[in-house]
């Protein structure tokens, strides 16, 4: 029997703008390419967009 969540990654997201950043999972089987979200960052009070980080 397989394990649960064994396909399910940490990934650190880092704001384009500020030094601020996210930790969120993904599925690295489903989601091979880098994610890129639209966050608030609270350091500049605005939604921005955060890319994933190695």
């Amino acid at each position: 029997m397989a394990k649960k969540g064994a396909h399910r990654v940490q990934v650190k997201l880092k704001s384009t703008e500020s030094p601020h950043h996210y930790y969120s999972t993904k599925n690295k089987q489903n989601t091979t390419d880098r994610l890129q979200l639209k966050k608030y960052d609270p350091v500049i009070r605005k939604h921005t967009t955060y890319k994933e980080v190695k």
